[in-house]
């Protein structure tokens, strides 16, 4: 099957090639021809499966045949990289039919903002922001036709779905709703059937892991982890690592830590502009960073194809929270392997993890690690590192 088989506007066929977009994704094909007949829709898919394009093509299709220059698309995300994503995929499907985007996320000044909103055919938007506008009354939605809420179950984790009823209430009642998730926890099953009309369900995969991930457990201490974390670097042939911590405050410590010991590395958490969190993820999405450090908020959005490996370095607080941390591996048919550093707290959430994966996970210990180590032996592995890790990326680059 190929794109050729939906019967696109021209224009929008002319955005797809565009883009560079040759076969349609399972959840493409499972969602895009119910989206055009009108239905709503609940489609369940893993990060990286192309779910974006799964609602966007849908949308600029009912824009090329109608009215332009007021809102008729709606599309709520959890986090600005999220929605600054799904934009641009937007700018560039949607070009050639000269269909109008506006991405609306906080960290960044409102006046301009406004400005474009009065010329948008759609809006992304995180809920903060956009119900800023709306009790401001910045956005006219009184003529809007398709809401599109993207990774519920984030919404959820987030605290946002407060926010998403109140929205609800400004929105038109004869619209076309879609939903997408990773996961359906209770309180997202509950949400659906209040705004949902006779949804379809298309469920994509299995909405656990990926069967291209290997993943295993690593015993440590908790002052050991930095040390094993240095130790298992330096012995693994990793392309591009994203490493998750609990909290924003370790995020900041450790990527700090790892460029001491001579990584190109960064953080990505909530404390940073939003132009520092917009650098630190282009340079991870392009190769200038071999290793990004992440809360679970702050990772929200992160699509990038080439992550090789993830390394949990806090345990992640439920088997939904890890399935989403290693989705960002193992894309696009590659293999990937996921990580988990685990103390002796954890192993309710370890049973927990084994079950949601399916099978027990491997527990694995390092032979060139010493375990008996103290925590000032991280200088000595900064030390040890640095030179040898500058060599190497000096050689790589001539």
């Amino acid at each position: 099957m190929n794109f050729g088989n939906f019967n696109f506007h021209p224009l929008v066929a002319k955005g797809i090639a565009t883009a560079g977009y040759e076969k349609p994704t399972p959840i493409q094909v499972g969602v895009i021809p119910h989206v055009v007949k009108g239905c709503d829709v609940m489609g369940l898919a893993q990060t990286g499966t192309g779910k974006t394009a799964a609602f966007v093509l849908p949308i600029l299709q009912r824009l090329a045949a109608g009215n332009q220059g007021h809102i008729r698309s709606l599309i709520i995300a959890p986090t600005r990289e999220l929605a600054e994503q799904i934009h641009q995929s937007i700018e560039i499907l949607g070009r050639p039919s000269g269909v109008r985007c506006v991405a609306i996320y906080g960290g960044v000044g409102i006046h301009q903002q406004i400005q474009k909103l009065k010329r948008a055919d759609i809006v992304v938007a995180c809920p903060g922001r956009l119900l800023d506008h709306i009790r401001r009354h910045n956005i006219d939605l009184t003529q809007l036709e398709i809401l599109v809420l993207d990774e519920a179950d984030h919404m959820l984790d987030m605290g946002f779905i407060p926010d998403v009823k109140q929205i609800l209430k400004h929105l038109p009642v004869n619209r076309q709703t879609l939903v997408f998730s990773a996961t359906m926890p209770h309180e997202i099953r509950q949400l659906t059937k209040t705004f949902l009309n006779d949804p379809v369900t298309i469920k994509i995969g299995n909405t656990a892991t990926a069967d291209t991930v290997s993943h295993a457990f690593y015993p440590v201490a908790h002052h050991l982890k930095t040390a094993l974390l240095l130790n298992l670097l330096e012995n693994t042939n990793a392309e591009s690592v994203l490493v998750f911590t609990r909290t924003k405050h370790r995020a900041k410590s450790l990527g700090k830590k790892l460029m001491t010991a001579g990584y190109q590395a960064a953080s990505l958490q909530g404390n940073l502009s939003q132009s520092r969190r917009q650098a630190s993820l282009d340079g991870f999405r392009d190769g200038k960073y071999k290793i990004l450090v992440a809360t679970d908020i702050a990772a929200r959005g992160i699509d990038v194809t080439r992550i090789s490996h993830v390394i949990n370095y806090d345990i992640p607080s439920t088997p939904d929270t890890y399935i989403h941390r290693i989705g960002r591996t193992g894309r696009a048919t590659r293999s990937g392997e996921a990580y988990t550093f685990i103390t002796g707290e954890d192993t309710k959430m370890v049973s927990a993890i084994s079950r949601a994966v399916g099978s027990n996970i491997e527990q694995r210990t390092l032979p060139t690690f010493n375990y008996g180590k103290t925590p000032h032996n991280f200088a000595y592995y900064s030390r040890q590192n640095k030179k040898p890790r500058q060599n190497k990326s000096a050689e790589k680059n001539r």
